[in-house]
């Protein structure tokens, strides 16, 4: 069996080769490739900045956005031969952790929990794979490769799962929403918030390329330069960037009693020189809440799914624009200047 695989922490050692046969300790569902996307956490991974390989190994097989099509279920009576499944990326630490020990394992307080294609446990991006019962969304089948973003949805329905939960500590009706960074999570992030009924901004330094007719064609509204620019103060402020002078200008900009959600994480930025006791002051005077996201659980895996059927598919299919065979991996980690969402599709014709 292929699979592409890197040896965390050594820059530039990626490649496609042959790995041993499965074995049944990642799952008893036997499962054939179809697609995997290439995010960020990738590429840093591929240049030696972050990633663990397994206990007692040095490489890991790369790939935590899968797609996959199940060949034997094994006991599992919740799927059969031919479902398109996405594997789910977190496992719980084994102490476990009050939240793990529940379930919410994206919320774990020790941080022993481990990750598929991340932290010690191989990824999706082998031409075959195995998962647990339990650990997996079965897919609409008329999404099709469309499926592959599910992993990137659900980390943007817990955002949005928290900023409901914001409802609650006073009388809070929000309308206007302003998404920064025009990436796949800020596009998946302004399409829930269109479902969700909201009047949808996004903000985005392009000004040409496929980016503003996407979010034009969600009936948002697109918008270049900074977000104290945009000429409105959004109740709901997603940050998808993670670039300092932009998440200082959402902390800036929302308006009074509204929340930030940071789900971008980035290098920093240059910020904009404002002092931090003059911001927090402003957030204090405000009632404003700013909040962190990051990771998904099984339930939020759910509810992209549920996003994803209820979107557009042709509007969905624009979001990937290249598929990449697995043997040219290098090229997949290398992003052009249009590119949204890359996959490394398993099935494409070589």
């Amino acid at each position: 069996m292929k699979a592409v695989t890197v040896k965390p922490g050594v820059a530039d050692s990626v490649r496609y080769e042959d790995v041993p046969d499965l074995d049944a300790s990642t799952g008893s569902i036997l499962v054939d490739a179809v697609a995997v996307g290439i995010c960020g956490t990738d590429v840093e991974i591929t240049t030696g900045t972050y990633g663990w390989a397994p206990p007692g190994r040095e490489r890991l097989i790369l790939g935590h956005e899968s797609l996959g099509r199940v060949v034997d279920p094994g006991a599992d009576r919740s799927v059969q031969a031919g479902d398109l499944i996405v594997g789910i990326v977190r496992r719980p630490d084994p102490v476990p952790c009050p939240n793990c020990a529940v379930g919410e394992w994206d919320m774990c307080r020790n941080g022993q929990y481990t990750e598929r294609g991340i932290k010690e446990i191989d990824g999706f991006m082998s031409e075959r794979w195995q998962i647990e019962p339990g650990y997996f969304t079965k897919m609409d089948p008329s999404l099709g490769h469309l499926a592959v973003l599910l992993e990137p949805t659900t980390v943007v329905a817990k955002a949005w799962e928290l900023v409901g939960a914001m409802r609650g500590r006073g009388f809070w009706e929000p309308h206007q929403v302003l998404v920064t960074g025009a990436g796949p999570i800020g596009l998946l992030a302004a399409m829930i918030g269109v479902q969700h009924g909201f009047e949808v901004h996004v903000l985005d330094r392009v000004t040409e390329g496929p980016k503003p007719q996407l979010v034009r064609d969600l009936g948002a509204t697109y918008h270049s330069g900074a977000a104290t620019d945009v000429g409105f103060a959004p109740d709901i402020i997603i940050e998808c960037t993670g670039v300092g002078s932009v998440i200082i200008d959402s902390i800036q900009s929302v308006e009074a009693g509204g929340v930030v959600c940071l789900t971008g994480v980035g290098s920093g930025g240059k910020a904009s020189g404002v002092k931090p006791a003059d911001m927090a002051k402003e957030v204090v005077l405000q009632n404003n809440v700013l909040v962190g996201s990051v990771n998904a659980n099984r339930r939020h895996f759910y509810r992209g799914a549920e996003a994803l059927a209820a979107a557009d598919k042709d509007w969905l299919g624009r979001l990937i624009t290249r598929h990449v065979r697995p043997e040219n991996i290098g090229d997949a980690l290398k992003r052009g200047p249009d590119d949204i969402k890359v996959i490394v599709d398993f099935e494409a014709g070589a």
